[in-house]
């Protein structure tokens, strides 16, 4: 532990039991609030309120804090995932109902479905589309696809009718594995050539500097559905675009 004891944090002794709990309370309280948040963005969507100006006010309430209030697609991963799910388990095998963790896991599932909703809603039918996913890592400088939502985004586009065509600056090669049936492309761009609609699943730096009007130029129809809102709409919309983020309005 000796790495540990030249920090200034503390180390905290205590029994098995309390530091497996500790473990897997800490992450299930941060899928709460990406959970959270996504339902205030989905309500937000409904009433004409931005989800970005709300969650910047309720950050500054020191009891709540700004981090992991970024509305978006749901978290993945190997850790949020597979700790809230080993929580519910855990309190299960016990005999107490985490009525909780339930809604959390809920909310996180139908993010994606919104998401196909949107391009519904300015698609029709899916049937025989041609969809770009852009990000397949769960989260930006990693090549881990675990529980990513990629990875469930292209099986319900998939099951939709959809053709999907996907890139990722370093998880293609592990995203292979997991993702069956979608066209790995070299670029955004690439992966843009006739496509439908463009979808933000991880918020790489890299797509925030895409050239808009070529993007638009190389894509059958200018959607982009924005799950990161990682994009600056009013620049996106003055290039084209049929702009949807999460909890925008």
């Amino acid at each position: 532990y000796q790495p540990y004891l030249r920090t200034d944090k503390p180390l905290l002794s205590m029994s098995p039991e309390s530091a497996e709990m500790t473990k897997y309370a800490a992450n299930s309280l941060l899928s709460t609030k990406i959970s959270f948040i996504n339902e205030i963005a989905n309500v937000c969507e409904e009433v004409g309120a931005d989800v970005s100006e709300v969650a910047a006010g309720m950050g500054l309430d020191p009891r709540i804090g700004p981090s992991f209030l970024n509305a978006g697609i749901g978290y993945g991963g190997s850790c949020f995932p597979k700790d809230v799910s080993a929580l519910k388990q855990l309190a299960g095998n016990s005999g107490y109902h985490f009525q909780l963790l339930n809604a959390v896991i809920e909310v996180n599932e139908l993010q994606k479905r919104r998401v196909v909703n949107k391009l519904k809603k300015h698609l029709g039918s899916l049937v025989g589309k041609q969809i770009a996913l852009l990000g397949l890592a769960f989260k930006p400088d990693t090549d881990d696809v675990r529980e990513a939502s990629s990875v469930v985004l292209a099986a319900r586009l998939q099951g939709e009718g959809a053709q999907v065509r996907a890139y990722d600056p370093v998880a293609e090669d592990r995203a292979r594995e997991l993702i069956t049936g979608a066209e790995m492309c070299s670029s955004a761009l690439d992966a843009a050539d006739g496509v439908d609609a463009v979808v933000i699943v991880t918020e790489w730096p890299e797509f925030g500097e895409l050239d808009f009007q070529e993007l638009r130029g190389r894509m059958r129809n200018p959607v982009i559905v924005d799950g990161r809102n990682m994009l600056d709409a009013d620049e996106v919309r003055a290039a084209g675009f049929v702009y949807e983020g999460i909890g925008l309005p």
